[in-house]
């Protein structure tokens, strides 16, 4: 049977088991942290389909470093042990009345991250459609819970309407862009859209 490259470990998943991180998915957090300082300590971050985990534990080691809190929400459990002390996590849907009732509670945030993808069918056409969806929740999410003057990273794949929701992201935000990491597989069509210094739940309006 032939292997894939996706069953064959690259250099970002030995990286990232080296460095103690549950998915090679926490360097393209690292890139866009660099080039945009998203978090800062001190913080109170909203990390949404936060499973496995490398993006909260990536935020709680290198950004916050003790001074600041995570909320995490998704589905499926952290794969972290034990789960940081900085770290409050919600297993069940970020979108749902329940959750978004605790995510409240504990707002407003500072920023909001999310690398949440769909679950794939093979069908590019429905992925994308499924990932539209779940990015434009993840919008709506953030301008209800985020601070002004916050930050926000959105995973959704290409082809998914990013362009309408980064139309929208400028209208919301100082900056808004995309940007694919370069620890995104090269058969991947995931992309991020970023927004830099939200301006508050009413700016669409004005």
């Amino acid at each position: 049977m032939a292997t894939s490259r996706r069953d064959t470990a690259d250099s970002y998943t030995l990286r990232a088991r080296r460095e103690g991180y549950p998915a090679r998915s926490v360097y393209k957090l690292e890139e866009i942290q660099r080039l945009f300082r998203i978090v800062r300590p001190g913080q109170k971050v909203l990390d949404v389909g936060a499973a496995p985990g490398s993006w909260t534990l990536y935020i709680h080691r290198e950004l916050l470093k003790g001074k600041g809190k995570i909320v995490a929400v998704d589905l499926n459990p952290l794969n972290l042990s034990p789960v940081p002390e900085t770290v409050d996590f919600f297993q069940g849907d970020a979108f749902s009345p329940e959750v978004r009732s605790l995510l409240t509670e504990r707002g407003p945030y500072d920023a909001i991250v999310s690398d949440a993808a769909p679950g794939t069918s093979g069908n590019r056409t429905v992925d994308t459609s499924r990932s539209e969806a779940l990015a434009e929740g993840v919008l709506g999410l953030s301008i209800e819970q985020l601070k002004t003057g916050g930050n926000l990273v959105i995973k959704i794949f290409q082809g998914g309407g990013q362009e309408a929701l980064l139309r929208r992201m400028r209208l919301l935000f100082v900056r808004a862009r995309t940007l694919k990491p370069a620890a995104c597989r090269v058969d991947s069509f995931e992309t991020y859209l970023i927004g830099i210094g939200f301006k508050g739940s009413g700016a669409e309006r004005t």
